[in-house]
């Protein structure tokens, strides 16, 4: 006798799916386009916790930081036309990120559809771009179909968001289907053949570099890369915002790859004779705008391991392209030895030589030193703490001196949306309340998305933000002295009092503007976090003159008024 299948509304069924499919956590911003879904999570609060966002891009964000922390789809809820374009950050950010994600968006009834109704929004036009499947479901009784297929497509080959338009008749609407149960992710591995082309190319190589980049690695998958690198002699960098695929601490660890990387590992990868690129897509951060390896056609032999085929020859011209996910690739090599015992031990210990005297703190012109901050975190930090950044020269002084262990404990944007620090801090003491989190922002990156610290202090999180106040769109000032040196405009903020804005949320703030001060304010500040559970902050004041770990601004106008005078 068949099993009776209960009669719901869409709503019903939506949210019935994602509990179904293990989601415990949704982030939203309530509307009334999608009430049946709001009502149905009161039914589920034993298992799915709704985080009420103060803006869309922020919910956004926090889902798709949630994606990169646990490898499954992070999951947004927003209203129709407002509420969309504001999550379209999110969206574009979890796409070039290449993070699981799933968007649910209210839409207009079909009665006005096509009407320019109120906040009406064709997204499959939209998010077509910027989204691996845009869909909007027209019938109640296809929606298990569609969650199905979000949830699978989020996941598979190269992760990324979906986006699923809601319309309200089929979120009223009724109807008695069955729930369709979750697929299991297939990891794609490389083929025999395969796997012996590239013990050769090992074997022939005198200068291999090993570069790992990419979303979702697991503790074992690491482990196993860890060891491929091992029992080849490998030195291994990390692609842009990637540090957390490979142990930093670990001696055949090379750098960080991308914007800010040292001279001495740029040197290292254009003079290699063999690139393994394992779970990166090798973007143009990675890159450093495609100058490390030459495009379409590398110098450099090049093994390129990547779960999408339409990512194999996209942008470089592969010697072996190899269609695995890092967990198909760290199955398969787990076994693999040389051919012929490598003699490559001196090229792996430069590497990593070279990469424990980048983490020496450098100077910087006024009484505040970022480098000697940064270093100072990065020797207080847990080793399992989850460090976040947003988009600015101020992130690379994490990126270059602290040193990241494991999956999940850093959650920054390839996508260079500013903004990101706080909202992913948030999913990140949300995942992992037991671990330190500390979130990096610039004056203008945390001005953007500032308001969801009404959100940790309604959750009680107790993250730590280093705000760093200098003032000024810092990048784009260097960039504008670099193109136009003296001819600034536009640039300057204006900025309010960061540490009283903290308090006023409930929480603990404090201004830095001496080096000196910078040890103990962060020592109290990871307490009151943690003892309170509610957010702290040092607003970190500095001379806008250090705007990279290396140079100064003055130094970049300098050789650009010198290279117009030549020319």
């Amino acid at each position: 006798m068949s099993k009776e299948v209960r009669t719901r509304n869409g709503g019903q069924i939506v949210i019935d799916h994602l509990r179904l499919y293990g989601v415990k956590r949704v982030f939203m911003v309530a509307g009334e386009s999608y009430l049946p879904c709001i009502d149905a999570l009161y039914d589920h609060q034993d298992a799915i916790q709704a985080i009420a966002c103060r803006q869309e891009a922020g919910a956004a964000y926090m889902a798709e930081a949630h994606g990169k922390l646990t490898g499954k789809p992070g999951v947004c809820f927003v209203t129709r036309g407002p509420g969309a374009t504001n999550a379209s950050i999110g969206v574009h950010t979890a796409y070039q990120d290449s993070t699981p994600m799933i968007l649910f968006v209210g839409q207009v009834d079909a009665e006005t559809e096509d009407r320019d109704a109120f906040q009406e929004i064709d997204y499959r036009r939209m998010f077509g771009a910027v989204a691996k499947w845009v869909a909007q479901v027209d019938c109640t009784e296809r929606l298990p179909e569609y969650l199905a297929r979000a949830f699978a497509v989020a996941v598979q080959g190269r992760p990324g968001p979906v986006v699923l338009a809601l319309p309200e008749q089929v979120l009223w609407g009724k109807a008695a289907v069955e729930d369709v149960l979750p697929m299991q992710a297939a990891h794609p591995s490389p083929m025999v053949a395969e796997l012996n082309q590239m013990q050769a190319l090992l074997d022939a190589a005198k200068r291999p570099f090993l570069l790992l980049g990419g979303n979702g690695w697991r503790p074992e998958a690491r482990q196993t890369v860890e060891a491929f690198a091992e029992r080849f002699q490998l030195p291994v960098g990390v692609g842009w915002r990637r540090q957390e695929c490979f142990d930093n601490r670990h001696p055949n660890y090379a750098g960080h790859v991308g914007y800010g990387l040292t001279p001495e590992l740029a040197q290292r990868i254009t003079t290699a004779d063999l690139v393994i690129a394992l779970g990166s897509r090798l973007n143009q951060p990675t890159t450093v705008d495609y100058t490390l390896l030459e495009c379409p056609q590398p110098k450099q032999k090049l093994i390129h391991i990547y779960p999408d085929g339409n990512e194999l020859g996209r942008v470089y011209r592969p010697t072996l392209p190899i269609l695995a996910d890092v967990h198909g690739f760290a199955a398969a090599v787990s076994e693999l030895q040389p051919l012929n015992p490598p003699d490559r031990v001196q090229h792996v210990r430069d590497a990593h030589a070279h990469y424990l005297n980048s983490l020496e703190p450098l100077s910087m012109p006024g009484p505040m030193n970022l480098n000697e901050a940064a270093s100072i975190v990065a020797k207080r930090l847990p080793k399992d703490a989850c460090v976040t950044a947003g988009a600015g020269n101020f992130a690379l002084f994490p990126h270059r001196y602290i040193q990241f262990s494991s999956p999940g404990i850093q959650l920054s944007p390839i996508l260079g949306a500013m903004g990101y620090g706080l909202p992913a801090a948030i999913a990140a003491k949300l995942e992992h309340p037991e671990k330190v989190v500390v979130c990096y922002a610039g004056d203008g990156c945390f001005q953007m998305n500032m308001q969801e610290l009404g959100t940790a202090m309604q959750q009680r999180l107790g993250i730590v933000v280093l705000l760093f106040n200098n003032s000024t769109w810092g990048t784009i000032r260097m960039h504008q002295e670099r193109e136009f040196p003296g001819r600034t405009i536009g640039l300057g903020l204006s900025n309010p009092d960061f540490a009283a804005i903290v308090r006023a949320y409930g929480g603990h703030g404090e201004t830095v503007t001496h080096t000196e001060d910078f040890s103990d304010a962060f020592d109290r500040c990871i307490a009151f976090a943690e003892k309170e559970r509610l957010p702290a902050l040092i607003e970190i004041q500095y001379d806008v003159e250090g705007i990279t770990p290396e140079t100064t601004l003055s130094a970049i106008r300098d050789t650009a008024i010198a290279l117009q005078n030549v020319q």
